[in-house]
C-alpha cells in the first residue's frame, strides 16, 4: 500500500512537472526555421530553398539526418539526467523542464527535416499531434474537431503529461535516492528521448510519404480531402 501511494505521488509530481515543462519549453526554446534551414543546406548540402522543398527530397537522404538529431538529443538528455540525478527528488522539477526542452527541440527539428513547418496555429496543432503520437497516445480526428483552436494544444499537453507521468512513475522512483539516482536518471532520460524520437520520426516519415505521393498524382486524381489521419505507430 505504501509503495502504491508513493508511486501515485510520483506520478502526480511528474505529471505537473511535465505539463509545466512542455508549456514553457514550447514558448521559449523554439528552433528558428530559417537558421535551421541554412544549417541543413550548409552541412548536408541539400538542394532546397524552402521547407516545402524538403517534401521532394528522398527519405533515404532525410532519414540519416533525422537519426543524427535523435542521437544527439538522447546523448544530451542522458548527460542532463546524470547531472541533475545527483540531487534525487529535489531536482525532479528542473530536470523535467530541461528534458521537456530537449524533447520539444528534437520534435521541431524532425518536423522540419521532413518538410513540415509550425508557423500557423494549424501547423502547431499538427506538431503537438506528433508529440502525442511519440508519447504513445492515439488521438482521433474527432478530438481536434471538438476543441476550439486555442484550447487544442493545452489539452494535448495535458493528455501527454497524464499518460507519461503515470507510465514512468515507477521507473523514476529510483531517483528519490540521491547520488545513487544519477546513473538511473541518465539511463531513463536516454531511453525516454530515444523512444519519443523514433516514434516521432516514424510519424513524420509517414506524412512525408503521403505528401510525396499526393504531389506525384495528376491534379484530377487528387482526393477530395487530404486531411492527415493520425495513426499510432506499431
Amino acid at each position: 500500500m505504501r509503495r502504491k501511494s508513493k508511486t501515485g505521488l510520483s506520478a502526480r509530481l511528474l505529471e505537473t512537472a511535465l505539463r509545466a515543462g512542455f508549456r514553457k519549453a514550447y514558448d521559449t526554446v523554439r528552433v528558428n526555421p530559417d537558421q535551421y534551414l541554412a544549417h541543413l543546406k550548409r552541412v548536408h548540402r541539400l538542394p532546397v530553398a524552402s521547407w516545402k522543398d524538403m517534401l521532394r527530397v528522398d527519405e533515404r537522404t532525410l532519414n540519416p539526418i533525422a537519426a543524427r538529431v535523435i542521437s544527439a538529443s538522447t546523448k544530451t538528455a542522458a548527460l542532463e539526467g546524470m547531472g541533475l540525478g545527483l540531487g534525487g527528488f529535489v531536482t525532479l522539477l528542473p530536470d523535467m523542464g530541461i528534458l521537456s526542452a530537449i524533447t520539444i527541440r528534437m520534435l521541431q527539428k524532425l518536423s522540419l527535416i521532413y518538410g513540415f513547418e509550425y508557423t500557423t496555429a494549424e501547423e502547431e496543432t499538427e506538431l503537438w499531434f506528433a508529440a502525442a503520437t511519440a508519447a504513445g497516445l492515439d488521438l482521433g480526428r474527432d478530438f481536434i474537431e471538438k476543441q476550439a483552436i486555442e484550447r487544442i494544444v493545452p489539452r494535448i499537453i495535458d493528455r501527454i503529461a497524464v499518460k507519461v507521468g503515470t507510465e514512468v512513475a515507477e521507473k523514476w522512483s529510483a531517483r528519490l535516492i540521491p547520488v545513487l539516482s544519477a546513473g538511473a536518471g541518465g539511463t531513463l532520460n536516454y531511453y525516454f528521448v530515444r523512444s519519443w524520437g523514433r516514434r516521432a520520426q516514424q510519424h513524420f516519415l509517414e506524412r512525408h510519404r503521403e505528401a510525396r505521393t499526393l504531389t506525384a498524382l495528376p491534379r484530377h486524381a487528387l482526393p477530395a480531402t487530404t486531411a492527415h489521419t493520425y495513426r499510432r505507430p506499431q
